[in-house]
């Protein structure tokens, strides 16, 4: 007799939600975003999130998105994919998957196929008629790399911190 838990998350489940935690690390007003890495046999080899380069003081740098570029934080800060990767201690990346909240720009498209990243899940696509997230689907199509939609499941995941 079997009488284990069925009410368990899946692991998709479990990853989104670690990515989506990692996200509220993010110091961002406006956007937290948040990413999970994960080798072929579920395990996770790193983490990241929207924030200021290290040493970089997040006091200092600008946080608004309007005005002049070195007044904005868009030449300073480093997206969530691209902390994950740069996070990662170990070795090879090559055939892991990212768990994102937010469907990669190009830039950190590039960062995942130099990486060896073989699929994203990702969970929103609010910027998908960009122009950076298109020549992202393009580099990321071109490159093999597989990516799809997390499919939510709309259950309750409380935790007690």
């Amino acid at each position: 007799m079997n009488d284990k838990r069925q009410d368990y998350i899946t692991w998709d489940e479990y990853f989104m939600g670690i990515a989506k935690l990692s996200a509220q690390r993010s110091k961002d007003p406006n956007t937290q975003v948040g990413a999970c890495i994960v080798s072929s046999d579920n395990k996770i080899l790193s983490v990241g999130y929207n924030g200021f380069p290290k040493g970089c003081s997040d006091d200092e740098f600008p946080w608004c998105r309007e005005g002049d570029p070195l007044d904005n934080k868009y030449f300073y800060s480093t997206h969530s994919e691209l902390n994950a990767i740069l996070n990662y201690r170990g070795g090879s990346l090559e055939g892991s998957t990212l768990y994102v909240t937010l469907f990669p720009c190009n830039e950190c498209a590039k960062a995942v196929i130099q990486s060896g990243i073989k699929t994203i899940i990702y969970d929103n696509d609010k910027y998908k008629a960009t122009p950076s997230v298109i020549a992202s689907k393009r580099m990321l199509d071109s490159a093999g790399v597989k990516y799809y939609q997390y499919k939510r499941t709309d259950r309750k995941v409380e935790l007690i911190l």
